[in-house]
């Protein structure tokens, strides 16, 4: 395809980033945005250069690929039609509200042989990009991911809004079978749980203990990575990696290395160039449905876990 038609469907606070960024990218026609409120669709094509709708199903027959930022609980609803009807699909984080919604897409997009992507835009992140090379064979993580309250995604636990981020790359790094959790939640200024920590004991050994809070006075997204002789700190907001490792010289022990290169980029950008590349090559994108659905049942294990007090 010479041109990839493209729409986003949700044009919020995250949506109208999608769109920005997508009517950058060479070769790709943002044929349209849609959102239930009219006005805010008409604001963000009128910026954009492009139609506004209010009805996914208007632009269902336009676009080679779609781009959906819409609530979680609407994702699987609107991210359906396009699957079964052979259309790419990029769905934000978390992929679906439940399982089962997230095995529905994951079939679909497979049996309509097209590709399906989650939004965990933090494979993207310059940092962790730069780190995960040096990220062999963990024996212990801390991950502190703290924000300030949101007037956005209170529809859902901080598990599923912040967390998720966190456990999406454990499993890249850390191997995907999760032996034991342990975790604990408050609900503080929502009916949903607001701060939440989670110690989980990999297969591989590698012990997680992760805390995700949305109603901290700082913004932080830390990551630390201990493993044999190796040290490596990632600072996601920051975009900065620290690596140590453990050396010997002259028969003594010494700790050598410091702050390593990082090749600064927009992680949303990156995560949105890699679906379009991976619908023209016909290939999987970098975050697959089915590593998304990965990250969700880790995610819902853990908010089970929560309700059951706390252990598994």
């Amino acid at each position: 395809m010479s041109v990839l038609r493209v729409a986003v469907v949700g044009v919020g606070h995250l949506g109208r980033h999608h769109a920005r960024l997508l009517s950058s990218i060479e070769g790709v026609d943002l044929v349209g945005v849609v959102d239930t409120k009219r006005d805010r669709a008409e604001a963000v094509a009128a910026e954009y250069g492009t139609a506004p709708f209010t009805d996914a199903a208007e632009v269902l027959d336009a676009v080679d690929a779609v781009s959906i930022a819409v609530p979680t609980e609407s994702h699987a609803e609107v991210a359906l039609p396009f699957l079964d009807r052979r259309r790419a699909v990029l769905v934000e984080k978390p992929m679906t509200a439940s399982l089962t919604e997230a095995d529905r897409l994951v079939a679909t997009a497979e049996g309509r042989g097209v590709p399906l992507a989650v939004g965990h835009t933090e494979r993207f992140n310059p940092a962790f990009l730069a780190a995960r090379p040096h990220v062999a064979e963990p024996g212990f993580v801390e991950v502190h991911r703290l924000g300030t309250f949101p007037d956005r995604s209170l529809d859902i636990d901080v598990v599923f809004d912040l967390m998720i981020h966190d456990l999406d790359l454990l499993l890249a790094l850390a191997g995907p079978e999760v032996v034991e959790i342990k975790a604990v939640g408050v609900n503080v200024l929502t009916p949903r749980v607001d701060i939440a920590n989670a110690r989980l004991e990999f297969g591989s050994g590698c012990i997680a203990n992760l805390t995700a809070s949305r109603i901290s006075r700082d913004r932080v997204r830390k990551a630390r990575f201990f493993a044999r002789e190796a040290y490596v700190s990632i600072d996601l907001a920051a975009r900065e990696v620290e690596v140590l490792r453990l050396t010997h010289r002259d028969g003594a022990p010494r700790v050598a290395g410091g702050k390593i290169d990082v090749k600064q980029a927009d992680p949303l950008g990156r995560e949105l160039e890699d679906f379009v590349s991976a619908v023209r090559d016909g290939r999987p994108p970098q975050v697959t449905g089915q590593q998304g659905r990965e990250a969700l049942a880790l995610a819902t294990r853990i908010a089970e876990q929560m309700a059951n007090g706390g252990r598994t």
